[in-house]
């Protein structure tokens, strides 16, 4: 529930006293100060921290194997090989064309076209 300052109409913001028992409303544009009757929030914090060996894998070894991606016959700029994947961005604004993305199937070069 969103609450107002009666003199002067700005949102109210809570705050917590430093004991972190009491909480208040305070209007930031004049000073007013409101304690609250029942605290909306619990006065503990939890912080949770991420190890890197806590990471999920989203797609796995197998799944990554999976060509997915339609092919275009062009030539590598690396090996010469006459078919790659073929992908789009839209990397500049909206209001211009998209990049074309190409990646080798024989050595996996990933090379672009700006149209």
């Amino acid at each position: 529930m969103i609450e107002f300052c009666p003199n002067c109409g700005t949102r109210l913001v809570m705050k917590r006293k430093k004991d972190l028992k009491e909480a208040f409303l305070i209007c930031q544009k004049c000073g007013y100060e409101k304690q609250m009757e029942t605290p909306i929030f619990s006065p503990s914090r939890r912080v949770s921290e991420i190890k890197p060996e806590d990471n999920i894998v989203v797609i796995g070894e197998k799944e990554q194997k999976l060509k997915t991606l339609p092919v275009i016959t062009v030539e590598c700029p690396k090996c010469g090989n006459n078919l790659a994947y073929v992908w789009q961005v839209q990397t500049r604004g909206a209001d211009e064309s998209s990049t074309q993305f190409f990646r080798c199937t024989r050595c996996s070069y990933t090379f672009r076209e700006y149209s």
